[in-house]
This record gives structure tokens, sequence and C-alpha cells, in this order.
């Protein structure tokens, strides 16, 4: 299923879920896991994954990307074994195709099970 990304996230490794998160939540929503990313974080919500990319030289200027797992049809995970360095998440969504590249210190099986879990108990 060999479709051009709408997006592509890189994630790099696990990290403290951010205190300033919790204004981006609705009410009974609880943030689950964080990720960082190239210029921000990933945030797995009870709802949603967030993905936060900072922008500018300065960095004030924020994008935040939300996908509701709801929105996810299906998923795959890949990884070759302990050697490899592309391990990738890869989401097929309403709105179409995204990427999810992991660095060393992201766990593709940690993410393959937030995913499974988040996707499984939403609909």
């Amino acid at each position: 299923m060999e479709t051009a990304p709408i997006t592509a996230w890189t994630l790099q490794n696990e990290i403290p879920i951010p205190d300033d998160v919790n204004q981006l939540l609705v009410e009974g929503e609880q943030a689950v896991a964080a990720f960082k990313t190239f210029r921000d974080s990933a945030i797995f919500t009870t709802k949603r994954l967030i993905v936060r990319d900072a922008q500018g030289v300065t960095g004030k200027k924020v994008e935040i990307y939300s996908l509701p797992y709801s929105a996810i049809n299906m998923w795959s995970s890949e990884n070759a074994g302990k050697l490899d360095l592309n391990a990738e998440v890869e989401l097929w969504t309403r709105a179409g195709h995204i990427k999810i590249k992991l660095g060393r210190g992201a766990d593709v099986r940690r993410l393959d099970s937030l995913i499974a879990w988040a996707v499984l108990h939403s609909h």
C-alpha cells in the first residue's frame, strides 16, 4: 500500500509529559506519554495524538496537529532488529497517510502498543 504521506514526523525518545500540555486537553482527557520531536514534542493522550511543531528562528510560533484516534483506520510498524536505526510507524487515517520515523531512543514496540491501546479503546 504505497502512498505518499501527507506529513511525516520523527520521534526521538520518550520524555516526561510537558507541563504546558494541560492547556490543550479537554475535560476528561489525560496525557499518557510524550516523545521529543525534532522541533518540539508529540503527546499521546487518552483521546488523540498531539504533535507540536515550533517554527521560525525563535520557536515562538507553534503549529499543533491533533489526530483523534478514531480517525486511524490502520497502522503498521517496522524495524529490522537492534541494528536498524530506521524504525517507523505508518498510520492510515481519514485525513490521509502519516509516516512517523523513530530515532534511536524511541522504542518501536512501545509506540506500536500505545497506538494499539489508543485506537482499539477509542472505537
